[in-house]
């Protein structure tokens, strides 16, 4: 039968060729090489057809045969074809590709990287694809140089790029989640998201996005249904051998000390809510008598030094903590102040618990006694677990990404520079959004069943966090000057991440000023100013008072965005993320959750009381196994400043991706180089280990 089916196509080429024999018009020949992407399951058996469209005319309808069969078109290679023209069609504009099924081989999938096509007059046309093809429907493909809406002059009829846009509208719709946050993009399930934002077949199959194996791959299956407590350390750390990094046995030796826990608030998984203390919270009245009993110091002079700091939980303040096995948990909104020492330390002097001062929440000092000071600092780290989870990882970088990505997609054509520069960062993380809420903040996630802030106390925190998000605190420089943090001694996440910050920006100016020399056609670009208006309805619900754009003016702020959206979803994630079990997988270091209330007089607390304290050995499980996964990326990592589609045509972008690969390599050097003096190597900036998207 298929023999019959090829013999049929073949005549009907042989009597395409008779016909055409018959003119004296000589024919032109436009060469079409075909390139299917990398991925094994990318290849087709079908049979593929290839229409151009110029601005002169059209080809006919061409079966893409070289005659070898229904191998021409495999993962990672390419194909050529001649497609023949009575006379030039002009400038090409579009391709029309179709593929169809044969009579026992039915319809696959097909994942075509990008065609080229040579014409007559030796031009090269690129038409990027760069997605799967699993129906027969006749898809269209512009020509790949970058064209801004306000310079297509081609009147392209049924194949206009607002034809495209609302297909792209419907694939790619806004949904609510809960309200107060950011929007997501409605889906059913991973099987109903566009095959060109869903997993790879190697990631989905070494992706298990489950408590179960995590557990597994820690040792921790039997463990995972206790509601019993510690004991004693010494049976956590046997549980805790299992799986190790260098910097956790780090954690798990040192976790104890002052010095360790301030140095935390720099360089571990949150370093975004320590600021310098220039004036004393009135809800923290902390004298100098408590802090300086010897008088050789005062408060005012420490904080007109610089030498004060201040971490403010009052997002967490008045929550209603979750309930685990049937126990109620708790959940504190501590106030800390830390201090800069001589030998530029940085160590916690004063922890308030909660946020309003009264005689039952007394402020600890390292003066307390063993275990009421460590118990304070374990509350501390409680709610730094929530807040850094809700807020600096869940909020600021992951649910941001896809509103960034959602909007791409919706609003801005493959041709559109934007998409060219932005597509490799919005990888895998539509989906990876939609499994977290699936398997961490459903009702029946990990999060939800496990985690103090579980339950209602996460969305409320959410809704918080948005609400008091600023467009500055989301650009690092900005940041980092706002919290008074620019000269902090042995802050890497600052140096690392500025450094990140200047490479990117200066990229994307390259970049996107090469397609807009001047402010006004960025203000006439219709599509990107979709893109900005998508973001600042659906992703920062229309408040004016975070200072997001709604609509871009200048090439500048155009540049500025850009380079937030780039950070965010690559440095900034791998900061806030890759070190979670770094930090999170030594338990007291960072509970999940905890089962008693703060001590709310001093000399109560016993190394008994702390430990009754923590997390059971079930929820503490299911803690680590959980930050392991989060930790953990995928063999088919894309690092920054990677391109492995080759969406850009012109030469002038890929000379700036050069140099951008090399900025980035020459920053990795530097950090290698910085590190090998350091007690604890900060790596969570170094291009080598950031990936381009949030995709974990």
């Amino acid at each position: 039968m298929y023999k019959r089916g090829l013999s049929s196509f073949m005549s009907i080429q042989r009597n395409s060729e008779q016909d055409y024999s018959s003119f004296s018009v000589k024919m032109v020949n436009y060469k079409v090489t075909v390139s299917t992407s990398g991925p094994l399951n990318g290849t087709t058996m079908n049979n593929i057809f290839i229409k151009l469209v110029g601005t002169d005319g059209e080809s006919d309808r061409t079966w893409l045969c070289n005659f070898t069969g229904p191998l021409a078109f495999i993962a990672g290679q390419a194909s050529s074809f001649n497609v023949t023209c009575r006379v030039s069609i002009g400038k090409l504009i579009l391709i029309e590709l179709d593929k169809q099924g044969l009579p026992l081989i039915p319809q696959d999938s097909w994942f075509p990287a990008k065609v080229k096509v040579e014409s007559p007059e030796g031009d090269i046309y690129n038409f990027p694809i760069y997605r799967w093809i699993t129906d027969s429907e006749v898809k269209r493909f512009r020509e790949g140089t970058a064209l801004r809406v306000f310079e297509d002059s081609h009147n392209l009829g049924r194949y206009s790029r607002e034809q495209a846009l609302k297909q792209r509208e419907k694939d790619y719709r806004w949904d609510v989640y809960a309200e107060g946050i950011p929007h997501k993009m409605k889906v059913e399930g991973p099987l109903s998201l566009p095959c060109e934002v869903r997993f790879s077949f190697t990631k989905t199959t070494e992706f298990g996005f489950t408590a179960l194996t995590g557990l597994a791959e820690l040792g921790l299956k039997g463990l995972s249904d206790s509601k019993k407590n510690w004991t004693n350390l010494d049976d956590l750390n046997r549980v805790f051998c299992n799986k190790r990094t260098h910097i956790s046995e780090y954690v798990q030796e040192h976790w104890k000390e002052d010095t360790f826990f301030g140095y935390q608030y720099l360089n571990g998984i949150n370093p975004m809510l320590i600021r310098r203390c220039t004036t004393l919270p009135e809800n923290f009245p902390v004298t100098d008598d408590m802090l300086f009993p010897d008088g050789q110091s005062s408060l005012a002079d420490e904080m007109k030094n610089g030498n004060i700091f201040l971490l403010d939980y009052k997002r967490l303040d008045g929550l209603k903590a979750n309930m685990i096995n049937g126990k109620q948990q708790y959940l504190m909104a501590p106030l800390v102040l830390l201090q800069k020492t001589p030998d530029d330390k940085l160590i916690p002097i004063a922890i308030q618990l909660k946020q309003t001062p009264a005689d039952d929440n007394p402020i600890f000092f390292p003066t307390d006694s063993e275990y009421d000071w460590l118990t304070a600092k374990i509350f501390v780290r409680s709610a730094d677990f929530s807040e850094h989870q809700l807020n600096v990882h869940l909020l600021r970088t992951h649910l941001l990404a896809e509103v960034f990505a959602v909007s791409l997609l919706r609003n801005v054509p493959m041709v559109h520079p934007l998409y060219k520069l932005l597509i490799p960062h919005t990888r895998y993380t539509i989906q990876i959004n939609f499994l977290a809420r699936l398997a961490l903040i459903s009702p029946s996630g990990v999060f939800t069943k496990f985690a103090a802030s579980g339950g209602e106390a996460m969305v409320t925190i959410l809704k918080r966090s948005l609400s008091s998000m600023t467009y500055s605190s989301l650009c690092m420089p900005e940041d980092i000057a706002e919290r008074g943090m620019e000269d902090v001694p042995n802050y890497y996440y600052r140096d690392d991440g500025l450094k990140l910050w200047d490479i990117i920006q200066r990229f994307v100016e390259g970049v996107l000023s090469f397609y807009y020399k001047s402010d006004e056609e960025v203000q006439q670009d219709s599509e990107l100013q979709k893109w900005i208006s998508d973001i600042f309805e659906h992703g920062f619900l229309s408040q004016e008072n975070t200072g997001i754009p709604q609509s871009f003016t200048s090439v500048a702020e155009l540049v500025k965005f850009v380079t937030m959206v780039i950070f965010t979803g690559s440095g900034q994630h791998s900061a806030v993320n890759t070190g979670q079990y770094d930090y999170g997988g030594w338990m007291p270091n960072t509970p999940i959750s905890l089962q008693l209330p703060p001590p709310t007089t001093k000399g109560t607390t016993s190394e008994a009381t702390m430990l009754n304290t923590l997390p059971d050995i079930g929820t503490s499980a299911q803690g680590m196994a959980t930050v392991w996964l989060l930790s953990k990326p995928s063999s088919d990592f894309v690092p920054l400043g990677q391109f492995p589609e080759e969406h850009f045509s012109e030469e002038n972008p890929w000379e700036l991706i050069k140099d951008f690969q090399g900025e980035l390599e020459v920053l990795t050097t530097v950090i290698s180089v910085r590190n090998r003096k350091l007690e604890i190597p900060y790596t969570y900036m170094d291009p080598a280990v950031i990936e381009n998207s949030v995709a974990i």
